[in-house]
């Protein structure tokens, strides 16, 4: 490919770009070997979408060409997802940052056809809990036949300071109060957990649950009794465990005439961003490089042009979750219908 030209070849060699068509079968990431020699190469680690949108068509006889235009974007591009919410009934699209939806907002238009009305950008916050505590939960359920009974002790806390993310879950028990194959029913069931914490809803990035002890019963006893008792266990405790929010914090970098930087630096401030540093270009410009939360960057791309004159430009990854402040975090769980009460 030499930008709009195709030169037809019998192979490509490395660093060529090429494009295969009709490759119905192949997903992002995919490694494409001969048969006889399999290879996989190390697959990229994408990270999680940041920020989301509700869409619609404008039309209803559009909603199929929506649905079909959305599963083909998401299949390209793993850093885009789309879900239904279940309560609103609304498609909810999910990407890395404004610019990255209106591109899909603009494929849907151009590709697909499909006009779609948009809601309001949503961060994508998570939750997370600050204390360590220790829970004895004892699910019992008497149906007339066969019961379900489960109990098991568990501490619940942060994960430690190295952990990457996800379920930090570990087996402290002793002894034979609790049979070892109830153990991954119990793990499943934290991580299930997980997806829906207690203050609204928003899904917890990680957590580490050590199994200190349990009891069953040899008849009412199951997998399933020891998953719900360990869903059960978890909004039980994250009550208790100090319940927070975290919210994802973008790597900026912004290119301005040095006699603009005063006001950029400025505006920064004002959006809870943190300079981390200044430099100046090959062709004199200075950067500016800062952390600065999400929430705050809607619509930065025209305040930059307005406070610059058109003169500097700016580019936003994501770089990490970062905790939210208690009086941002109840403003956020209140707007959200979430439980401000345990903050």
């Amino acid at each position: 490919m030499y930008s709009k030209k195709q030169i037809q070849v019998d192979e490509v060699a490395a660093g060529d770009i090429g494009a295969v068509v009709a490759l119905k079968d192949i997903r992002t990431g995919d490694t494409l070997c001969d048969e006889t020699a399999p290879l996989v190469l190390e697959s990229m680690d994408f990270p999680d979408p940041v920020i989301s949108i509700a869409v619609e068509p404008k039309t209803e006889k559009d909603m199929s060409k929506l649905s079909d235009g959305l599963a083909r974007l998401a299949e390209e591009d793993p850093t885009f997802t789309v879900k239904v919410d279940e309560e609103s009934g609304q498609t909810l699209i999910s990407g890395m940052g404004e610019l990255h939806l209106d591109i899909i907002i603009d494929r849907l238009k151009r590709e697909f056809g499909v006009e779609c009305n948009q809601g309001r950008p949503q961060v994508s916050y998570k939750e997370s809990i600050s204390q360590t505590v220790q829970l004895r939960e004892e699910y019992k359920k008497q149906t007339g036949g066969k019961g379900h009974y489960a109990c098991i002790v568990v501490e619940i806390g942060p994960a430690d300071p190295d952990w990457k993310g996800g379920l930090q879950f570990i087996d402290a028990t002793k002894g034979e109060a609790l049979p070892k194959t109830y153990l991954p029913a119990i793990e499943k069931g934290f991580i299930n957990a997980m997806k829906n914490g207690v203050l609204m809803g928003a899904p917890m990035d990680s957590l580490k649950v050590t199994v200190l002890d349990g009891k069953y019963h040899p008849v009412d006893s199951d997998a399933l009794s020891f998953e719900v008792c360990a869903t059960n266990a978890f909004r039980n405790a994250c009550v208790k465990a100090g319940p927070g929010l975290t919210e994802p914090i973008m790597a900026l970098e912004v290119v301005t005439p040095e006699e603009s930087m005063g006001n950029v630096i400025g505006d920064l401030n004002k959006r809870r961003g943190q300079v981390e540093g200044m430099e100046t270009n090959h062709s004199g410009a200075k950067v500016v490089k800062a952390h600065v939360p999400l929430a705050e960057m809607f619509g930065y791309v025209t305040a930059l042009r307005t406070i610059t004159s058109g003169r500097a430009t700016s580019s936003m990854s994501y770089e990490r979750h970062a905790e939210v402040s208690k009086a941002l975090a109840r403003q956020v769980v209140e707007e959200q219908g979430g439980n401000v009460s345990l903050l």
